[in-house]
């Protein structure tokens, strides 16, 4: 924990003179993103709201926050938690991103498309992939989707996806293989750019829908075998 608030303090300056509990949720939504506290991680308000500078009644409102985003969880009587999904949410989560990623894909009209960072995605994928930085794909996978959905122009979609985006980092974390899971969809991602270059909305939309299928059946694999169907290792 020492390590985590060492860094944290870091991100006090991003504060500014307009100290508020959305830039602190801000903050701490990025860090667990990052990985930088795992799922099941207990936040003390003490130890962040000194790193943070922040009063304990603002850091409240940003777990509350969090809490709403369902990235962090209050358990009576021990505190905040980061949230440990189950195999029930990362489905929950995929059936989302089904329903939304592919309805934009489909509705984009008629070319060209303004794809250039979707394309900037798939180059930061390669180029991570190249350097064996399998947490940098992770990250650059995520934002390829997120600027799939950006193609949308909706800050209400783009709003809905940010929070589905940073419970599926939750599940992430939880993976001890990162290559074996991100590293298949970096040719899959340029064949869907390609799609959409090409103008074909509809091939692309059926790539993405095959695509996150096939994602959630790996990443549901490595839940039930990391940490059981209900969030706890299993016995």
């Amino acid at each position: 924990m020492a390590e985590q608030l060492t860094g944290l303090a870091d991100d006090r300056a991003l504060l500014g003179r307009t100290s508020t509990a959305e830039r602190v949720s801000d903050i701490l939504r990025s860090r667990i993103a990052d990985g930088y506290f795992p799922p099941g991680t207990r936040l003390s308000e003490d130890s962040i709201g000194g790193a943070l500078g922040v009063s304990r009644n603002t850091l409240r409102e940003a777990f509350r926050l969090l809490t709403h985003e369902r990235l962090l969880v209050h358990e009576l009587n021990r505190g905040v938690f980061v949230r440990v999904l189950t195999v029930e949410d990362v489905e929950d989560i995929y059936r989302t991103r089904a329903l939304v990623e592919c309805a934009v894909v489909r509705s984009l009209g008629e070319p060209p498309y303004g794809l250039d960072e979707v394309a900037s995605a798939v180059e930061d994928g390669r180029r991570s992939a190249d350097e064996g930085d399998w947490k940098g794909v992770g990250t650059a996978n995520i934002h390829f989707h997120q600027e799939l959905v950006a193609l949308a122009g909706s800050e209400r979609t783009d709003e809905l996806m940010r929070s589905v985006f940073a419970e599926l980092r939750l599940a992430f974390h939880v993976v001890d293989d990162p290559r074996r899971l991100h590293e298949p969809y970096l040719a899959r991602n340029a064949e869907i750019l390609d799609a959409l270059r090409a103008g074909d909305r509809e091939g692309a939309a059926r790539l993405l829908a095959v695509y996150l299928e096939n994602s959630l059946e790996r990443v549901a694999d490595v839940y039930l075998r990391r940490v059981g169907a209900d969030g706890t290792a299993p016995s």
